[in-house]
């Protein structure tokens, strides 16, 4: 395979060294996923596999990234999503493919992310075979309106063992926290996905990168500066304006009509709060705050987060989030 046409200038993070890991080590990071092309595991049953047995259905989704299409798996009709994305001379996008694929198929131990079954590899693109979820959340958006604070609910507690098995497990962080990239099925499961510009952790705070996410989500210690090193807690301010878009229907700095007039709105004005009310309780309304204290220093941590009384609240709710999502779905 040419490796220069995959792009291997990549700035991924050793653990131990702190010294950015050299092409031969993210080439046997490649290789590593490579070798398991073909390979599908569907529920604990290790299939041998070619593009012949993945009868492609319809469209899922597009980005620049890549498509997105629904498919089933002949051999045992399993109904999947496969992320198809193609190799190219670009090392950024080339980057991204790299990084969703490891994460993903590494984070097979946690219900709260989307499912890998396997992959197909050629030297012309990837094919990444994943469970298939009903919805994201930004479109589900559009149809509920808003969502209501016990739903909300389960979606924090979901999103944030996600992120804390990213970190503890996998010592990175996802960078791109948005409802698009939360996902929920028929049976009211609900997962965090897309990995492709997650940043590995230098230390239990720092992530050394460069690469931005979605700029409406971003904290304000992505904005603006030529620091390199963020850590967890930009995370958990895109968590925060995530979940007032979704409780109020509407993103806090809507009405932007440039990225420039975005970015200095999350640099310069007061951060997003919500009033308790009939919908808001105070314990959200809290939680919220504490999301999105300017001073990335003043924002808790995951396990403070988790131990926050919304989320105990959440984690104790006996909420039926699919019937929710049924009625939803009729509107």
């Amino acid at each position: 395979m040419d490796r220069s046409k995959f792009g291997l200038d990549l700035s991924f993070t050793d653990l131990t060294s702190r010294v950015p890991m050299t092409d031969e080590e993210v080439e046997e990071r490649y290789e590593k996923i490579r070798e398991r092309s073909g390979l599908l595991t569907i529920l604990g049953v290790e299939y041998k596999a070619d593009l012949s047995d993945i009868n492609e259905l319809m469209e899922l989704g597009r980005g620049a990234f890549g498509v997105v299409r629904k498919a089933q798996f002949k051999k045992t009709k399993t109904l999947m999503a496969v992320k198809i994305i193609p190799i190219t001379g670009n090392a950024e996008s080339n980057k991204r493919t790299v990084m969703d694929m490891d994460v993903i198929m590494r984070s097979h131990n946690c219900p709260h992310i989307v499912r890998c079954y396997g992959c197909f590899v050629s030297d012309s693109e990837v094919r990444i075979c994943m469970e298939l979820m009903s919805m994201c959340l930004d479109k589900l958006l559009k149809i509920a309106l808003r969502f209501p604070e016990a739903i909300v609910g389960k979606i924090t507690t979901c999103v944030l063992l996600a992120l804390n098995y990213l970190k503890e497990t996998e010592q990175i962080m996802h960078r791109d926290v948005k409802p698009s990239n939360i996902l929920i099925d028929n049976s009211g499961s609900i997962k965090l996905c897309d990995f492709g510009i997650a940043g590995q952790l230098i230390d239990s705070r720092r992530a050394l990168t460069n690469t931005k996410g979605c700029v409406a989500y971003l904290a304000p210690e992505r904005v603006g500066s030529s620091e390199s090193e963020y850590g967890i807690r930009a995370d958990v301010w895109s968590l925060g304006i995530t979940l007032v878009e979704l409780s109020t229907g509407r993103h806090p700095y809507e009405g932007c009509s440039t990225d420039f007039e975005l970015l200095a709105k999350i640099n310069n004005d007061p951060a997003p709060r919500l009033e308790p009310s009939e919908l808001y309780s105070k314990n959200f309304c809290a939680f919220i705050a504490k999301c999105l204290m300017k001073r990335s220093l003043d924002r808790p941590n995951y396990d403070e987060l988790l131990e926050d009384p919304f989320v105990k609240t959440s984690l104790s709710q006996n909420v039926d989030v699919a019937a929710w999502f049924a009625e939803v779905r009729q509107q």
